[in-house]
């Protein structure tokens, strides 16, 4: 099989304006960035987003390997198999942060024939979103420098300054940094850090934010340090937060890009879950779900963190949720939480770890982890259905062990996805099981 690069730039992109028709969106209703990439205009999100809404579903995932299960693939992979079967469909996805792209985990436009497109500049932030949210971050910190440099009305305690600066990039040597040196006039002498963009707080409001004001509003309201006093310190109380919102104008419009198949498909936004809610923006649900009658969206890292997330911050927040929830396992995830081999800590596992039968540990696995997220899922009374992200080294007796578990769990079905392979017909099953009774359609 081709590498994801291979089968992304062999592929034959629609117009932009093409995929936005297929959602009922005029060329007025874009901001277009190159021929395959637009922003949907705000205009256009406001007048849409209180109509008739479509049926949500969330992809989540069992704890995962450092290397991801492919919820990323299989929400692409099932939005391009309801389009297949005739649905008006789009997903909602998280945007790449550099960090992950270049590091172990890699890129964040899913993989094989279940990809969006253009695969390279969706991975380099081809809109500038993270651009404008590191922005609108470090300019917070450099007011807040410059306030201490200028006297420090507000008797900032410069040991309770909560507020790092961030850089789309790993760089361990930004971890921990002493700023301010050279003398009184480059500023305060004191230790900061370095978050990663995705990890910043702002990130995690642009993804909540119903509109500019609301937007507005949440990052007045970031405590950034305490006073000498212990009184908190906020963005609005040192004239921050009117210019972090107006660098992320742009930012808050969601991205409409496509499929490998030509499918529309939303990316916007990407906090993570682990410190932040993992998941993508409500505004671009909003748009998605006014437009297409299935929208599939993806919450970050296993269940018991995006998934709980979603449900429990995200959708208060939007006032939607889930219709459908689909938890995305693979065997090698069984085996690992299984005891077949270890991970983590820059131990990568072997090829034959990850390639050799072990019905046993992925067994045991799958009879901890998986059965303990689908039991954690069910209590939202939301239907559950377990998609097995199939690889070529799974055998069909390491499949059936996590069926079987699965079915004992209370999933409300099992399904084996191939959408790494097959693109949209590897996910037919999955789609038919989505609307069959998991979705909430017909």
């Amino acid at each position: 099989m081709d590498s994801d690069l291979d089968i992304a730039r062999s592929a034959t992109m629609r117009p932009i304006e093409a995929v936005a028709e297929q959602l009922g969106l005029a060329r007025s209703d874009l901001i277009l960035h190159g021929p395959h990439v637009a922003k949907v205009n705000w205009e256009t999100i406001k007048a849409k987003r209180n109509g008739d809404r479509g049926h949500l579903v969330l992809v989540t995932s069992v704890s995962p390997t450092a290397f991801g299960e492919g919820k990323t693939l299989t929400t692409i992979g099932l939005n391009q198999a309801l389009n297949a079967r005739g649905h008006n469909a789009c997903c909602v996805i998280r945007e790449p942060s550099m960090g992950p792209v270049f590091g172990i985990k890699g890129g964040a436009a899913g993989g094989g024939y279940s990809q969006v497109l253009p695969m390279e500049q969706i991975n380099l932030h081809r809109t500038g979103d993270l651009p404008a949210v590191t922005a609108a971050h470090n300019l917070c910190s450099a007011i807040i420098d410059n306030h201490l440099h200028r006297g420090n009305e507000l008797d900032i305690d410069i040991n309770r300054i909560y507020w790092p600066r961030t850089i789309d990039m790993n760089d361990r040597s930004l971890r921990q940094v002493t700023i301010g040196l050279g003398g009184a006039a480059n500023g305060v002498v004191r230790t900061d850090r370095f978050d990663i963009t995705a990890a910043s707080e702002v990130m995690a409001i642009l993804a909540l934010a119903k509109d500019y004001v609301d937007l507005r509003a949440r990052v007045g309201r970031i405590i950034i340090a305490k006073s000498n006093a212990y009184e908190p310190i906020t963005t609005d109380d040192i004239g921050a937060a009117g210019a972090m919102a107006l660098l992320m104008r742009e930012a808050l419009m969601p991205n409409l890009v496509q499929t490998l198949e030509g499918n529309p498909a939303f990316i916007h936004c990407g906090p993570f879950a682990n410190i932040a809610h993992g998941n993508s923006s409500i505004i671009a649900d909003d748009i998605a779900l006014a437009c297409s009658d299935y929208v599939i969206t993806e919450a970050g890292f296993g269940a018991e963190m995006g998934a709980e997330k979603a449900l429990h911050i995200k959708a208060p927040a939007s006032g939607v949720v889930p219709d459908c929830l689909i938890l995305n396992a693979t065997v090698r995830a069984m085996k690992m939480h299984g005891g077949g081999f270890a991970s983590g800590g820059g131990r990568r596992p072997t090829p034959e770890e990850l390639e050799t039968e072990n019905v046993e540990a992925t067994r045991a696995g799958a009879a901890t982890n998986l059965r303990r997220h689908v039991r954690n899922l069910t209590e939202n009374s939301i239907p559950v259905i377990v998609s097995i992200n199939r690889f070529a080294h799974d055998t069909e007796a390491e499949i059936e062990a996590i069926r079987d578990e699965a079915v004992k769990a209370g999933a409300r079905q099992v399904v084996l996805n191939e959408c790494h392979a097959r693109g949209g017909e590897g996910a037919l099953d999955l789609a038919d099981a989505v609307v069959g009774g998991g979705g909430g359609g017909g």
